[in-house]
């Protein structure tokens, strides 16, 4: 056993042994867990894709004289802000449009520019065009304005997300006869693709399948900089059904994540377009998980074969929300390239970069063994598949009409 403090401690001296998640793999299978848990502290697992549950908040300063947005409008490069929050403080989600994008009315839509883009705009430090309409007030009474905003010259900018890093994924198909455009990418008719979202073995969730290290209140890589766990994210399901290693053969955990969008990078954050189903954010995360007991090791040690994901029809099954699998298939043979159902081979295609994944892995390693990021100590356990945490979808209820 060691303690978080103690690995600190190495840090600080410049002593710690850091290995990415897929390092520690040959190390545990060359030495077993129990040697390899003397010589490995930390390691670093990551991931990169798109993530649409991600959002920003900003306080952006009072205007001279004051407006009060909060029960207003107010538009960023044109697009749409919710600012019912307070006077000056604005909300902004990546899959955020403007009023005039045609959307899907020409079909597929392009979704040329929409919140995900105006996040990498305003970190990459372009002028922002705000403009915002008030109702006016005595102590607020302006009515109109219309300035140019850069993140440099505001108070607060904030990346908050209320669900990235699925604990695995679908594998998404198209049973169908006809092309369809969904958020997992273009899908082709009659199987003609698959296509997955997840870094495998390198992804932080399935290296600590039972959250036993990542929790609230720990110190991650987050689009470039330091950022935190918050809260599980939304649509956290920790109770589906797992293998015998433990790991999830659904999409399960999730997790909110926080951090300072002025100390991050555009290489990290980058607005995405979807063509046909909208845009939305690819984020960079990586999760250092201290290695503070052979068991913990044993977790970080997953391979791609060990992880199995479940094949779902895009084309009905989904959009229809019926609970009907395909069939599972494992990580090795996603990223082989090609698959086989009912004896068809499909060609596959990962939304998730695994290049980048293992250089925010790479990253992470370096900052901890450079001693410039420690370790935290969760402040409270993620809900996992033995707590009474359950996610419930939609229980539809009629709504009577007043007149009938």
């Amino acid at each position: 056993m060691r303690t978080i403090q103690e690995i600190n401690e190495k840090i600080k001296s410049g002593k710690v042994v850091v290995l990415t998640a897929e390092e520690v793999i040959d190390l545990v299978e060359k030495k077993g867990a129990n040697e390899a848990f003397n010589e490995v502290d930390v390691v670093t697992t990551a991931t990169f894709g798109p993530m649409c549950s991600s959002a920003a908040y900003f306080n952006i300063g009072h205007s001279k004289p004051r407006i009060k947005l909060g029960g207003g409008k107010a538009t960023l490069n044109g697009i749409p802000c919710h600012a019912g929050l307070a006077a000056v403080d604005l909300f902004l989600g990546a899959n955020a449009l403007a009023e005039d994008d045609p959307r899907n009315s020409v079909y597929p839509g392009e979704f040329q520019y929409g919140g995900g883009h105006l996040i990498q705009d305003l970190v990459s430090g372009k002028n922002i065009v705000l403009e915002a309409n008030a109702y006016g007030t005595d102590c607020y009474p302006r009515k109109y304005l219309k300035t140019y905003l850069n993140i440099n010259d505001i108070n607060e900018a904030v990346l908050f997300n209320i669900r990235n890093c699925y604990q695995n994924y679908n594998v998404a198909v198209n049973t169908s006869d006809r092309l369809i455009y969904t958020y997992m990418g273009i899908l082709r008719p009659k199987l003609g693709n698959a296509n997955y979202c997840s870094a495998g073995s390198l992804s932080p969730l399935l290296n600590d399948p039972f959250y036993k290290t990542i929790g609230i209140g720990t110190k991650i890589f987050l689009g470039g900089a330091t950022g935190f766990i918050s809260w599980w994210g939304t649509q956290h399901n920790p109770c589906v059904e797992r293998t015998k290693k433990g790991l999830p053969k659904y999409p399960a955990g999730t997790l909110a994540l926080i951090g300072d969008l002025k100390n991050m990078s555009v290489e990290w954050l980058i607005g995405t377009s979807m063509v046909g189903y909208g845009v939305t954010l690819s984020v960079g995360v990586g999760v250092p998980i201290p290695i503070l007991n052979e068991e913990i090791l044993s977790y970080t040690a997953v391979k791609d074969e060990d992880i199995v994901a479940p094949i779902v029809d895009y084309s009905c099954d989904y959009p229809q929300r019926e609970n009907k699998v395909l069939g599972f298939v494992d990580y090795a043979q996603l990223k082989s390239g090609e698959i086989e159902l009912n004896g068809k081979k499909i060609p596959t295609g990962s939304l998730s970069s695994i290049r980048k994944a293992r250089e925010i892995a790479d990253t992470l390693k370096d900052w901890i063994q450079k001693g410039k990021f420690t370790l935290t100590e969760a402040a409270e356990r993620i809900p996992s598949s033995d707590s009474s945490y359950k996610f419930k979808p939609l229980k539809e209820k009629k709504v009577e009409n007043e007149k009938d």
